[in-house]
């Protein structure tokens, strides 16, 4: 599915999104974690990266759920980044790479959240000083041949909010934020990351889930 829309892409961009360029946002580089009530399966307990969040809305990559079948190797050979029988060559951060859902939007196209030791001029985006965004086919190209970045996460697809949505939907109850971490973003546990979220904002997961279903 992925190969298939990537191919149609002719401008070489996995796809970066319209993502408020204008700074200034106020969760930049903090996590979002859904609290138990939130009733949008899509989100449900969801630890998000928020990438970009300004008066002209909020733009993250879900970092706790992966992408089913997809492996990042395959993916380069279905992208024609590799040949097939270039597979078993692959360094082992290529080999090891995650592949998440990283949202319900444009969920054809790929983000590379990423260490701030790789960039790329005019298509890499700061986020903060450790943590970055790329979202073209050269940040690929570099991890296949082990030039590529010291921690990296490909996410399909990202989470977008209208302006003002956020902060509604926190007003609401429905999110809960704190300072990112490494091993919140890049973390080989995928499954833990979002009690770990919960435990570092000083909940514990427990008791929070025995008060899901009340208002």
């Amino acid at each position: 599915m992925m190969a298939s829309s990537s191919k149609k892409q002719t401008d070489d961009h996995l796809g970066p999104a319209d993502s408020g360029e204008d700074g200034g946002g106020y969760l930049d580089g903090q996590m979002l974690v859904a609290m138990p009530v939130m009733d949008d399966e899509r989100f449900a307990r969801s630890v998000i990266y928020v990438c970009a969040h300004s008066a002209e809305g909020a733009m993250g990559i879900i970092v706790n759920r992966p992408a089913g079948s997809i492996d990042f190797p395959e993916l380069l050979v279905q992208l024609n980044i590799i040949p097939d029988s270039e597979q078993i060559k692959l360094p082992e951060t290529a080999e090891s790479m995650k592949v998440l859902k990283g949202g319900p939007v444009e969920t054809g196209r790929g983000f590379v959240l990423h260490s701030s030791d790789f960039f790329i001029k005019d298509a890499t985006l700061p986020i903060d000083d450790d943590i970055c965004l790329t979202a073209t086919l050269d940040i690929l190209k570099a991890i296949a041949t082990g030039a590529g970045p010291r921690h990296a996460i490909l996410a399909l697809g990202y989470a977008g909010w209208a302006p003002g949505q956020l902060e509604s939907e926190i007003q609401h109850n429905g999110w809960l934020h704190c300072p990112a971490d490494e091993e919140l973003v890049f973390g080989d546990d995928i499954e833990d990351k979002y009690a770990r979220a919960l435990r570092k904002i000083g909940i514990d997961p427990g008791m929070l889930s025995n008060a899901s279903g009340h208002a």
